[in-house]
């Protein structure tokens, strides 16, 4: 029989093989759930008074092209060509660390301008998207002076910030304006961003799987000893990983380029050698490190699993520093499922559970559990 290393490796051939085979049915599910809750539209008039852009049959075929994209690249690539079609002018800039830069254009006087471009997040439109997470109208008058001045307004003054929210993240933020034709479709601007957002997430999903399948040697390989991590459904790739801004906050480090996005990856950090991590396990006996791996990764299943279920209460939660309050009944389950498996085992005292609650839903800071969370 073969053990549980091998029937592991099998079964994660077999799910990627699934996936792959599911990924035609699951877009059409998309997009028929994004049509189902997009708001009745006119009879073809855009929400500008003009052209008939907005019409249900145009917005399916835009997320179609966005979903023929097959990298991260080419799908934000994508939603810019497509939100031509709603709006006159239209910018995406990256959001990293609470800054926000220029990543490319459609419809501006000269889109190469917008790159690197520095948007202000300390107040108007744009810093109202990003932290109350919703689709923002505002008159230009509102807008940050310096992109007004360099890139002028529309004529009508109406524009519109959204945001691109990737698993719990504000990504991107995207501009949009009628600039002199007044084309301006906010409702299907909005469902654009979204369904690109989760196509960004199943592409995600399928290059993991891809990953896997990829890495998996056959069942009766020699395997190494230390398993590699497990991918769970809430790992997602930053598109903008190795977007480096020329106008970088000093105050905040930049994180590390993820390593899984190839498309956008830059020389310097593909040229960079890796340092090899620590194995924290390694004064223990293959066992109780196992025994260890085990747990960590089973809390982490856990944790994800209340993320994925819970994305508004999480949301709410740091916000509001009563997290634990939000989410108890769930953490407390999930807890006690945690302790009867690993409650009496070799990673009892490590208390995985609460130190990936801590990590993952709070983001590493405890304080916004609130003070009714026990370790």
């Amino acid at each position: 029989m073969a053990d549980s290393k091998e029937l592991q490796q099998i079964v994660e051939r077999a799910v990627a093989q699934a996936l792959d085979r599911q990924l035609p049915q699951l877009q059409a599910e998309l997009v028929s759930r994004v049509m189902a809750d997009l708001p009745a539209l006119g009879s073809g008039e855009a929400a500008s008074g003009g052209g008939s852009a907005s019409s249900s049959g145009n917005l399916v075929q835009a997320i179609s092209s966005v979903h023929g994209g097959s990298s991260q690249k080419e799908i934000l690539r994508g939603l810019l060509d497509a939100g031509g079609s709603y709006a006159t002018r239209v910018a995406l800039f990256v959001v990293r660390s609470g800054a926000a830069t220029g990543w490319q254009a459609r419809g501006f006087s000269n889109d190469e301008a917008i790159k690197d471009f520095p948007l202000d997040m300390n107040g108007g439109p744009a810093a109202h998207a990003y932290q109350n997470r919703v689709a923002t109208p505002a008159n230009i008058a509102e807008m940050d002076r310096r992109f007004v001045k360099q890139f002028g307004g529309p004529e009508n003054e109406q524009i519109l910030i959204l945001p691109l929210v990737l698993k719990d993240k504000i990504a991107a933020l995207l501009y949009a304006d009628g600039g002199a034709d007044g084309l301006l479709d906010a409702p299907s601007l909005d469902v654009l961003v979204m369904a690109t957002g989760a196509w960004l997430e199943v592409a995600s999903l399928r290059k993991q799987a891809a990953q896997r399948d990829t890495d998996a040697p056959p069942p009766m390989m020699e395997r190494p000893q230390a398993p590699a991590p497990v991918q769970t459904v809430s790992s997602f790739s930053d598109p903008f990983a190795a977007h480096a801004p020329r106008h970088r906050a000093k105050s905040v480090p930049e994180p590390e380029p993820a390593a899984e996005v190839v498309e956008i990856a830059s020389a310097a950090s593909a040229s960079a050698a890796a340092a090899p991590a620590a194995d924290p396990f390694a004064g223990l006996s293959p066992e109780d490190a196992d025994t260890h791996r085990k747990a960590q990764r089973f809390a982490r299943l856990l944790v994800d699993e209340i993320k994925l279920y819970n994305q508004a209460k999480v949301n709410e939660g740091r916000r509001n520093n009563d997290l634990y309050d939000r989410l108890k009944e769930d953490i407390d389950k999930s807890r006690a499922t945690f302790q009867k498996r690993y409650g009496n085992t070799a990673a009892a005292n490590a208390d995985y559970f609460s130190k990936e609650v801590i990590r993952s839903l709070a983001e590493d800071d405890a304080a916004v559990l609130g003070q009714n969370f026990k370790k």
